[in-house]
């Protein structure tokens, strides 16, 4: 189950988003909402909604989702930070300018989104913008190896460590050792990774050091 308000996040708590149903073979714990399409929110329960950038805005519905998601080419981003939303609204802009981008988010009340592949001098411009912002951002990732990267370079972020070098040598050990309240700290900022298959990453994270009973 994931942790109540009233308890501290894991580092590893609802960490890891996805698009297909829940699998059955990782503890819930782990599982953030999944992320739908529009046409499927109402059904969906606790979602996080992908919007369509060349669609209308989403009406008002009876169910509200926990957040939108939209990916943005960079022509459209005055229209994104103009856009308010019923829910927070992840954004994914493509190109190369992530730390500007980021900031402008930011300062319009929108999530950063994270691009999967990204080097690590990126990684910290980004996280120099996000590392004491309100909105915290989110992130995707093609294996463990990434997510455990994306951890170690928040919680060097907001350490004041060298975030280049947590991208190059993540620690696990010293992830898994951090106290509640500072793996919390991290999550507030990283909200959550997008993954293609949870169950691999959970177990890539086990493999690399970060195993089940983290966080």
């Amino acid at each position: 189950m994931p942790p109540s308000r009233e308890e501290p996040r894991g580092l590893l708590d609802a960490l890891l988003t996805h698009r297909a149903p829940a699998p059955a073979d990782v503890p819930a714990r782990f599982l953030a909402p999944r992320i739908v399409t529009a046409a499927d929110v109402e059904a969906a329960g606790d979602v996080v909604v992908e919007l369509d950038a060349g669609a209308e805005a989403p009406a008002p519905g009876s169910r509200r989702p926990l957040r939108y998601q939209i990916d943005c080419a960079p022509e459209y981003l005055d229209d994104i930070l103009a856009f308010t939303a019923p829910a927070p609204l992840c954004v994914y802009v493509a190109g190369d300018a992530l730390a500007d981008t980021a900031r402008r988010l930011t300062e319009a009340g929108h999530v950063p989104g994270l691009p999967a592949g990204r080097s690590a001098d990126e990684i910290a411009d980004f996280l120099a913008v996000l590392a004491h912002s309100d909105t915290g951002y989110v992130a995707q990732a093609r294996d463990a190896a990434e997510v455990l990267a994306l951890l170690s370079a928040t919680a060097a972020a907001l350490s004041g460590f060298d975030v280049r070098q947590a991208v190059a040598e993540p620690d696990a050990a010293r992830l898994a050792a951090l106290v509640p309240e500072a793996a919390a700290a991290v999550r507030e900022i990283l909200l959550t990774v997008e993954v293609d298959d949870p169950a691999a990453i959970v177990e890539g994270l086990a493999g690399l050091g970060l195993g089940r009973q983290a966080g």
